[in-house]
């Protein structure tokens, strides 16, 4: 039985069994769960159900899930995790550029659409509670600006830390190579310019919270995309 605070689910795809399978996997995992079938259904229950986070397909038979992902971002925050066929990395950069917050294609294990969803739902934290992240060895303090290996401080440049701010306020989710120069750089032209200028950075700060820079444990490379901070422990 759903509990009367159980976090909100919407699940938005025009497959029902796919629906069906979602919906009974949220279920056992103590989720409310709503469904749509269409891209007008999910504007309009995002708005009417009040969910907590979406899962949202992008082939649906009246509008592209990306759009539907710019229309509901005019008005919320509220995490969406794309599930969809598409492999393509300009589908996902898309995605993401839109809004999205994670993009797992099909097929899929329920276990990692519930890890997945699990990261991105750790924005609806208080934002204090959200200013300290704990994975493995590695503490970020945003609060007091201190980074920490096994303890020890770790020595980051303005523009490392930078960096890893905005993947620690992003944990789990996908940071796109665009929204990384934006809010460090703040290059909103000519990014593949000064695309070194991350790749630079990177390297370095891996080379300072990784034990092995060459087999990241920590910073995640998502090829083509960006880079995502592991949340989980």
């Amino acid at each position: 039985m759903t509990k009367p605070d159980a976090l909100r689910i919407l699940i938005v795809d025009d497959e029902k069994s796919i629906r069906r399978f979602l919906k009974t996997t949220l279920h056992a995992q103590g989720f409310q769960v709503f469904e749509a079938a269409t891209g007008q259904e999910a504007l309009q229950n995002s708005v009417a159900d009040h969910p907590d986070a979406l899962i949202l397909d992008l082939g649906l038979p009246d509008m592209d899930g990306i759009e539907v992902t710019r229309e509901i971002r005019k008005r919320s925050q509220i995490p969406i995790v794309i599930l969809s066929v598409r492999e393509q990395e300009a589908d996902k950069i898309a995605a993401l550029d839109a809004g999205a917050d994670d993009y797992l294609t099909k097929p899929f294990s329920s276990g990692e659409l519930l890890a997945r969803l699990r990261a991105v739902m750790r924005r609806l934290l208080p934002q204090e509670e959200a200013q300290v992240l704990k994975v493995g060895k590695l503490t970020a303090d945003l609060s007091k600006r201190i980074i920490c290996i096994k303890d020890q401080p770790v020595k980051l440049t303005p523009t490392e830390y930078d960096v890893l701010k905005v993947l620690v306020l992003n944990s789990g989710k996908v940071v796109t190579h665009r929204h990384l120069l934006q809010a460090v750089w703040n290059k909103t032209e000519d990014l593949e310019g000064v695309a070194h200028l991350l790749r630079v950075t990177m390297s370095n700060l891996r080379s300072k919270i990784e034990t092995d820079p060459n087999r990241p444990f920590y910073i995640l490379t998502e090829p083509g995309i960006g880079y995502r901070l592991r949340s989980e422990p």
